[in-house]
Order: C-alpha cells, then structure tokens, then sequence
C-alpha cells in the first residue's frame, strides 16, 4: 500500500517533469487510506518559489479538512524535502513522512539543517527515508541531464 502511494507522487513528478518544474511529486493520505491531495512541483508555473509539491498538499489537505493540524495525515514524497518543507510538514503535525530520494544538496531532513532534530522543532514525524530511491532520482537525473 504504502509503494501504491508512493508510485501515485512519482507520477505527480512526471506531470511535473513534463510541465518543466523540477520533478518532485507528493500525496497527502489520511489515517484511513484516503488520498486527501496529490500534487507535484509548481514553482515555475505559479512563479511562487514556495510552491513545492509538499507545501501545496498541506495547504489543500488544510482546507478540505478544515484543519491546520494534520496530525492523523501520512505523506509520501518522491525527494527528501527541503527545510522550508521539513518546516511545513512540522507545523501540521503530520503523523509519517515517508520519501524516496535523499537530496544531500538541499534536503533538510537527514541532511543540511536536519530541521525535526532541531530543540526549536515543536514537533518531528516518523521518517522513512529511501523508499524506491532509485527510481525517485533517476527520474530527477534524467531531468537534469535533459535540462543541461
């Protein structure tokens, strides 16, 4: 179940991909399996750098939940998520996190700043990283090398 969610944000990446936004893919679940929000990367296409593909399922799970706190909410995301996100995720409490590729460039999970193990983080989801790795960055270096 949890790869069936994870191949669902692969294919948000791929949308994304196709759009030219860097293919980063992400699905909001809730504690009884129902997909909440799917989203990829927007950034270009909105010309708003926060338009990260995780920030946009928190904001849409939010408003259809009626609730800041999503804390009873699973995420799946194809790319380790960046501090701004690792941040967003906190803020909503999300319950799990679970990623695909880990991004020691710009991660903010277990790299960089590490944010959920910072004294300032009020809270830190369960972290599962690795999940179809290869895949989730082959599709990110096929990306790039196409872009180059």
């Amino acid at each position: 179940m949890k790869q069936d969610y994870l191949n669902i944000a692969l294919l948000e990446a791929k949308k994304s991909a196709q759009a030219g936004e860097i293919p980063v893919g992400a699905v909001l679940v809730s504690a009884t399996g129902e997909i909440i929000a799917k989203s990829g990367n927007q950034c270009e296409a909105t010309h708003d750098p926060t338009a990260h593909a995780e920030v946009l399922v928190i904001r849409e799970a939010a408003k259809k939940l009626g609730s800041v706190r999503l804390n009873e909410c699973d995420l799946y995301v194809t790319l380790e998520p960046c501090a701004m996100c690792a941040a967003a995720i906190s803020f909503a409490r999300i319950k799990r996190l679970y990623f695909g590729a880990y991004d020691p460039k710009g991660g903010g999970v277990d790299h960089g700043g590490q944010f959920f193990n910072q004294p300032t983080c009020h809270h830190a989801p369960e972290v599962y990283g690795g999940m179809d790795e290869k895949n989730c960055g082959d599709l990110l270096k096929e990306f790039f090398i196409q872009r180059r």
